[in-house]
C-alpha cells in the first residue's frame, strides 16, 4: 500500500465539508429497519424551525452524535432521527413581523391565506439550523427527517387527540392560564420566563373598625376583582373575623373573609386578597369556597371594570388605584422598590397576565401516574439517578395541562361546534357534520412534540420502523426541560403504545455557561456562537471543548482558550499520525515479538478502552474526553512515539515490529476518538489504514492477552521516572531541553539497562569520552547519573539567575512567616486563608533549599 501524503498542518475547512458529504452520499447515516442487527435509536429533540444553532444545541447534538457513532461502530442498527418543531408562537411572530414591514396584519390576509404565507416562509427561510447541524457533523438519518406539521405527524396529533377526548382525558373549561397580552394567546409554563424585577408592595386596609383587615399586594389594580379575603383557619388573630364581611375599597362591594389552609400565616399580615379571575392560587381558593370570579381586564390588559379606571392599561391603572386608595386613607404601607419574580412572555418579553379563560385541557392525573410508575419500576431510567427525584416532584404533583393556543399557525383543535351548541371531536378519517364550524384555537406546540418518539416512526400505523426502533434507546436533553418535554413524551408514549415508554434511558446534561460559571446572556456579552468557533477552530475542536465539560446533570463551563486548546489537541493527533505514517507505520496486525515499550503501550491501550467503555455507559463525556486526551497526548505522543523513534532507528526486526505496533495503536486511538472528533479521525484513519471509512470500522475491544501487563508497566514507569527526574535536574543545571551533553549512567544490574539507548535519546545525553569529568550528579533510586556541564552553560550567568531566584524565595519566606507570626492575622483570618499561607511558607523553604543546592553544584 502506498502511504498517502498528509498536509503538514490540519486545515478543518479542507476536510469537514468533503467528509460530511461523503458520509451522507455513502448512506452511512441511514438506518435499515429490516436488518438483523440489534437496534439503537435516538430521536433528536426537534429544534424550532425559526432557530439557529446555539451553544446548547451544539452540546446536545455532540453528545448524541458521539453515542450514535459509537453504536454504529459496535454493530448496532443505529437510527438518529432528525426533524424540526413548527414552533407556533415563534414562527407566527416572525411572519407577522415580516408582514408588518408591508403594513399588513394576519387579519388583512385571513386565516387560510396567512397559514399559506407561513408555509411559504418555512420553505424559503425556515430550517437554517439543519444546514448548521451538518457543519457540526451531526450523523442523523436525513432520509427520515420529520416536521411536526407534516402530513404524517398531523395525522398522529389528530388521532391521539380523538382518543384522549373519547377517554375523557381532554376537556374544555374556564381556568386560570398564563396569558400574553401582546401575542394574545395562552402560554405554556416553558414559554414564561421569570425574572427578578423591581416592583412595589402595597399594604391596603379593607373594612373598618372591628371588621378591619390589612392585605398586601404587588398588583394593586387586581383588587378591583377581589371577591374575598382569606386567612389560615388556625390563625387566632383573625378567628373572630372568619365568616364576616368587609367592604372592598373603591367599589362599595362587601366580600367575605374565608379560612383556607393555602394561606401562609407567617407571610405578610397573614391575610391575602382573593382575586379568582386573575391569580391561579386565588382561583383554587375561589373554587373551594364557591366565590364569584370577576374579570376586570380584557385580553390586551386593559381594565374593563366599570368606574374611573375603565379603559386604562393595567400598568396605568396600578398607580391610579394606589392614588385613589391613598386619598381614602386606605394605604397602610408602601415598599419601593420591591424585588419579586415576574413572568414574561419568552417571545416578546411582555409581562404575562394570569387570566381566567375558556381553554382546552388534558386531565393529566392518570397519565402522570403512569409516567411516574414507568421510572419507579425501571422501564425507564433517569441518568444521573439523583435527577429522578426532581422528575417525581413534577409528575406526582402535575396540574391539568392547558393545550389550546389562540394562534393560526399550528395543529387546529379537531373539535367542531353545531348551530345548537352541539360539539363533536373528529378523527383523522372522519368528516365533521354539515353546518358545523371548527374550533378556532390551535394546540400547544408541546402537544405535537410530546408525540415525537413514536409519531416520527409512523404511529398510528404499525410500521416496521415503529416495531424496530421503539422504545428508543436513550433521550439526550437538558435537565431544564425534564418536566416540560420529557414528562409529556412519557405520558403520551405510555398512553399510545400500551404501556411501553418512549425511551429506556433519559440522559440529562446541564446548561452551557461561561468559564466563570455565569449563565450566557446577550446582556452579559458572554454568548458563544458555535458557528463562529467552527469557522475559527473547526467542528472537532468545538465539539471536544463542549464534551470535555459534560458530566451528567452538571452545567458545562467553556471558554475561548479551551477551544484553542482543543484545536491544539486535534493538531497534535494530526502531527503524531503523520509522523507514524512517514516512518512506515502499518495497521496489519501485531507482531509476535514485542519490546517492553510495545507491551506497555498495548497494555495501557486495553485499560483505556475499558475506561472509555464504562464512561460511555454512564454518559460521562468529560471523563471520556479526559482519558483519551491524556492517553493520546501524554502516553502515546510524549512517550511511546519517542520510544518508537529509538526502536525504528535501530533497524531490523525491531524496527519493522515497531511500525506495526505504532500502526495498531494509532488505528485504535483514532477509532476511540472518532465519536468525539469525527472529521480529523476520518481523514487520518483512512490515510493510515486505507480503509473505506472509520465510521464503519469496528469499535476497539479489549484483548485479554495484552491487558494488565504489570511487568511492562512497571518497567516503563521506571524509565519515565528516571527521565522525568533527569530532565528536571538538567533544567536546574541551566541546560536547554535540546542541548546535548556527555553523561555517565550507572545502569548495570538494573531493569533499566536494556533501555540505555532510549534513555540517552530522550535525555539528549551523549556517551562519556575518556576525558569525561562530571560536574553534577543525581541519584534516582539505584541509578547514578553524572553529567559534565563544562562549556555547556554560562556559569556566571547561571549563578546570577539562581541568586536572583534565591533572593525572591527568601523575600517570599519572610513575608509569609511574618503573617504567620502576626497574632491579629491568625485570630481573624479564615482557616482556609491561613492554610494557604502555611503552604506558601513550606514552598518557600523548599525553593530556598533547592536553589542553594543548585548554586553549590555550580563549577567554581
Amino acid at each position: 500500500m502506498t502511504t498517502p501524503e498528509l498536509p503538514t498542518q490540519y486545515a478543518p475547512a479542507d476536510v469537514e465539508t468533503r467528509s460530511y458529504e461523503r458520509w451522507v452520499s455513502e448512506g452511512y447515516f441511514t438506518a435499515h429497519a429490516g436488518s438483523g442487527r440489534e437496534p439503537y435509536s435516538i430521536v433528536l429533540p426537534p429544534p424550532n424551525v425559526t432557530g439557529s444553532l446555539h451553544v446548547g444545541h451544539a452540546l446536545d447534538h455532540s453528545i448524541q452524535d458521539a453515542l450514535t457513532r459509537r453504536a454504529r461502530m459496535r454493530g448496532f442498527e443505529t437510527l438518529w432521527l432528525p426533524g424540526m418543531d413548527h414552533a407556533g408562537i415563534a414562527t407566527q411572530n416572525v411572519v407577522e413581523r415580516e408582514m408588518a414591514k408591508d403594513g399588513l396584519s394576519r387579519h388583512d390576509l385571513g386565516r387560510e391565506a396567512f397559514v399559506e404565507r407561513v408555509w411559504q416562509w418555512k420553505e424559503e427561510s425556515g430550517g437554517r439550523i439543519l444546514g448548521q447541524m451538518k457543519k457540526l457533523g451531526d450523523g442523523v438519518d436525513w432520509s427520515r427527517e420529520r416536521f411536526t406539521m407534516d402530513e404524517g405527524l398531523s395525522r398522529a396529533v389528530q388521532t391521539i387527540f380523538k382518543r384522549l377526548f373519547d377517554d375523557g382525558l381532554i376537556y374544555r373549561a374556564e381556568r386560570i392560564i398564563n396569558w400574553c397580552p401582546r401575542c394574545l394567546t395562552a402560554l405554556s409554563d416553558i414559554e414564561v420566563e421569570h425574572t427578578e424585577d423591581d416592583g412595589e408592595l402595597v399594604s391596603i386596609r379593607y373594612g373598618s373598625g372591628d371588621a378591619e383587615i390589612v392585605v398586601a399586594t404587588t398588583r394593586a389594580e387586581t383588587m378591583l376583582g377581589d371577591t374575598a379575603v382569606a386567612v389560615h383557619p388556625a390563625d387566632e388573630r383573625y378567628a373572630h373575623l372568619v365568616g364576616k364581611q368587609v367592604e372592598l375599597p373603591l367599589t362599595g362591594r362587601l366580600i367575605p373573609i374565608v379560612a383556607d389552609e393555602h394561606v401562609d400565616p407567617a407571610f405578610g399580615t397573614g391575610a391575602v386578597k382573593v382575586t379568582p379571575a386573575h391569580d391561579p392560587n386565588d382561583f383554587e381558593i375561589g373554587r373551594r369556597h364557591s366565590l364569584e370570579s370577576i374579570v376586570i381586564m380584557d385580553e390586551r390588559g386593559v381594565i374593563t371594570a366599570h368606574g374611573p379606571f375603565e379603559g386604562l392599561d393595567r400598568f396605568e391603572a396600578r398607580p391610579a388605584v394606589v392614588d385613589a386608595l391613598r386619598e381614602e386613607g386606605r394605604i397602610v404601607a408602601e415598599k419601593r422598590p420591591y424585588v419579586h419574580s415576574v413572568g414574561h412572555c419568552s417571545r416578546c418579553k411582555t409581562v404575562v397576565e394570569p387570566r381566567l379563560s375558556l381553554q382546552w385541557f388534558v386531565n393529566v392525573s392518570p397519565l402522570a401516574k403512569a409516567a411516574g410508575d414507568a421510572v419507579r419500576d425501571g422501564r425507564t431510567s433517569i441518568h444521573p439517578p439523583e435527577m429522578a427525584k426532581r422528575y417525581f416532584d413534577w409528575v406526582d404533583d402535575m396540574h391539568d395541562w392547558c393545550i389550546s393556543r389562540q394562534l393560526w399557525w399550528g395543529h387546529r383543535i379537531p373539535v367542531w361546534y353545531g348551530p345548537n351548541g352541539e360539539m363533536v371531536c373528529v378523527g383523522p378519517d372522519e368528516e365533521p357534520p354539515a353546518g358545523f364550524e371548527q374550533d378556532q384555537d390551535v394546540l400547544d406546540t408541546w402537544f405535537s412534540s410530546g408525540l415525537w418518539p413514536f409519531s416520527t416512526l409512523g404511529w398510528p400505523d404499525a410500521t416496521p420502523e415503529l416495531a424496530r426502533f421503539y422504545p428508543t434507546t436513550v433521550l439526550v436533553t437538558g435537565y431544564d426541560i425534564l418536566f416540560f418535554w420529557v414528562a409529556r413524551m412519557m405520558m403520551f408514549g405510555l398512553y399510545a403504545m400500551d404501556g411501553q415508554p418512549p425511551f429506556r434511558t433519559v440522559a440529562l446534561h446541564g446548561m452551557v455557561r461561561d468559564q466563570f460559571g455565569k449563565k450566557m446572556s446577550k446582556s452579559f456579552g458572554n454568548v458563544v456562537d458555535p458557528l463562529d468557533w467552527i469557522s475559527r477552530y473547526g467542528a472537532d475542536a468545538t465539539r471536544f471543548t463542549l464534551l470535555r465539560g459534560a458530566n451528567p446533570g452538571s452545567d458545562v463551563a467553556i471558554s475561548e482558550d479551551w477551544a484553542a486548546g482543543s484545536r491544539n489537541f486535534c493538531n497534535k493527533i494530526w502531527n503524531a499520525t503523520r509522523f507514524a505514517l512517514m516512518n512506515g507505520a502499518v495497521s496489519d496486525g501485531l507482531p509476535e515479538r514485542l519490546t517492553a515499550a510495545d507491551r506497555w503501550i498495548l497494555s495501557r491501550l486495553q485499560a483505556v478502552v475499558t475506561s472509555v467503555d464504562t464512561a460511555f455507559e454512564n454518559f460521562e463525556f468529560a471523563k471520556i474526553s479526559d482519558v483519551l486526551y491524556h492517553f493520546a497526548w501524554d502516553e502515546v505522543c510524549d512517550w511511546y512515539v519517542e520510544l518508537a523513534k529509538v526502536q525504528i532507528s535501530a533497524g531490523g526486526e525491531v524496527a519493522e515490529n515497531t511500525k506495526r505496533v505504532l500502526g495498531h495503536v494509532f488505528d485504535a486511538l483514532l477509532r476511540l476518538l472518532h465519536p468525539l472528533i469525527p472529521f480529523v479521525t476520518e481523514e487520518l484513519w483512512r490515510a493510515l489504514t486505507g480503509g473505506e471509512s472509520i465510521m464503519i470500522a469496528p469499535w476497539p475491544t479489549v484483548s485479554a492477552e495484552l491487558a494488565g501487563d504489570a511487568a511492562a508497566e512497571r518497567e516503563i514507569a521506571s524509565v519515565q521516572e528516571l527521565v522525568t527526574e533527569v530532565r528536571r535536574f538538567r533544567s536546574d543545571q541551566g541546560l536547554k531541553p535540546g542541548q546535548r551533553v556527555a553523561a555517565r549512567l550507572s545502569l548495570a544490574g538494573t531493569a533499566l539497562a536494556p533501555h540505555e539507548t532510549a534513555i540517552r535519546s530522550l535525555l539528549r545525553l551523549e556517551a562519556p569520552s575518556e576525558t569525561f569529568a562530571a560536574t553534577a550528579r543525581l541519584a534516582v533510586g539505584a541509578v547514578l547519573v553524572e553529567i559534565d556541564t563544562a562549556g555547556a552553560i554560562d556559569v556566571a550567568a547561571e549563578r546570577r539567575r539562581l541568586e536572583k531566584d534565591l533572593a525572591a524565595a527568601r523575600k517570599e519566606h519572610a513575608q509569609v512567616t511574618g503573617k504567620l507570626a502576626n497574632e491579629q492575622f491568625m485570630a481573624k483570618a479564615p482557616e482556609n486563608v491561613v492554610a494557604k499561607v502555611r503552604q506558601r511558607a513550606a514552598q518557600a523553604v523548599e525553593d530556598i533549599s533547592r536553589i542553594e543546592s543548585q548554586l553549590a553544584a555550580l563549577p567554581s
